[in-house]
């Protein structure tokens, strides 16, 4: 390298430290203010190897007599801080004397802004991490609440249209003596029991295509033929129904609390939607939900009171009973049936 060339390195590096050091002894010839600022006394009273804590002088030299430069990052503790120092070794001749062009870049504030930026990048990932698991949570919460093609409607749109659904078949249940068992039993163990069985209705319902609307305390209503429609809306509800009874009927002979529900079924018309602006709730509306309703209360324990057309839908694979004619708050009088676990195996609906 000419001199020429030395100093337009030295150009260059205005506001870096340079230095010109003799290749053999590796003794400084040189240094600009920078370099005297950085590393001062230690110039004069320390080597090379002693400037730069962790340099390899041997491997200094060996790439200089390869390529005639070597590259490192260098740390120099100056008071109390410690720089980190980028280094630049040339080879260099001139006037038949071998020297060594060095030039040293403080990157300390480089290194520190990449370790802030890997630290900002781990917490965006871990951010994003907690952002989709509670995305996740969010999801199936809605989705326990709502019909999963309601869901992708608000979640597309944020409102929901109400939809007319007609026929469908509702199943409403409520259990007897709730209320005396809430007041005499320990409430954490209601609650507890209360939920196994609502965990079970779900799978029981979902076998046979119902889609569980609410829970209201002890109240308990599904409905078939809703959000996809149903041919056999009605047979569906009935064959869970039977399913809810022998449920329960399993149950209360290993279970000190004796469960014990009333059901009625109806078919007809609902409207479904989300209602609520802070607390969303999906809920149906309509004359089958409310006769429903008024069927169950014609129940005895353990039984089942089904609308006349749900029962005329039934006849041919189910016992019923006829509980004779009634009146029907908010209702027509109609004949009102007894729907009879016959003990068969019912296959789910659309499986057999």
């Amino acid at each position: 390298m000419s001199i020429e060339a030395i100093n337009e390195q030295l150009l260059r590096a205005i506001g870096v430290g340079v230095a010109l050091l003799d290749r053999g002894s590796l003794n400084f010839h040189f240094h600009n203010d920078t370099f005297e600022e950085w590393f001062g006394a230690q110039i004069g009273t320390n080597s090379l190897a002693q400037l730069f804590e962790g340099l390899d002088v041997e491997e200094l030299k060996s790439a200089l007599g390869e390529s005639g430069r070597y590259t490192a990052e260098m740390k120099h503790r100056k008071k109390r801080r410690t720089m980190v120092i980028a280094v630049d070794f040339t080879a260099a001749r001139e006037g038949g004397q071998d020297l060594i062009v060095l030039v040293c870049q403080n990157i300390t504030r480089i290194r520190e802004l990449e370790s802030m930026i890997d630290s900002y990048s781990m917490m965006v990932e871990r951010n994003t991490r907690e952002i989709k698991r509670e995305k996740e949570q969010v999801e199936k919460l809605l989705l326990n609440i709502m019909p999963r093609s309601v869901y992708e409607e608000f979640k597309a749109f944020g409102v929901v249209t109400p939809q007319l659904y007609d026929p469908v078949s509702v199943l409403m249940l409520d259990f007897v003596g709730f209320t005396d068992m809430v007041a005499s039993a320990d409430p954490s163990v209601t609650v507890t029991e209360l939920n196994d069985i609502y965990s079970a209705f779900d799978r029981i319902g979902e076998q046979f295509g119902c889609e569980r609307i609410k829970t209201i305390g002890d109240a308990y209503i599904t409905v078939a033929g809703l959000p996809d429609p149903m041919p056999d809306h009605a047979k569906a509800v009935a064959s869970t129904a039977i399913r809810f009874i022998r449920y329960l009927e399993r149950r209360n002979t290993s279970h000190p609390h004796q469960w014990r529900c009333r059901i009625g079924l109806a078919s007809g018309a609902v409207v479904g939607s989300v209602v609520g602006i802070q607390k969303y709730v999906y809920d149906i509306f309509g004359p089958a939900v409310n006769l429903a309703t008024r069927l169950q209360e014609f129940s005895e324990p353990m039984q089942i009171s089904v609308q006349n057309e749900v029962a005329a839908n039934l006849r041919e694979e189910f016992e019923l009973e006829t509980l004779g004619e009634k009146e029907i708050r908010g209702f027509a009088s109609q004949n009102v049936w007894r729907l009879s676990d016959s003990k068969r195996d019912m296959a789910p609906v659309g499986r057999r």
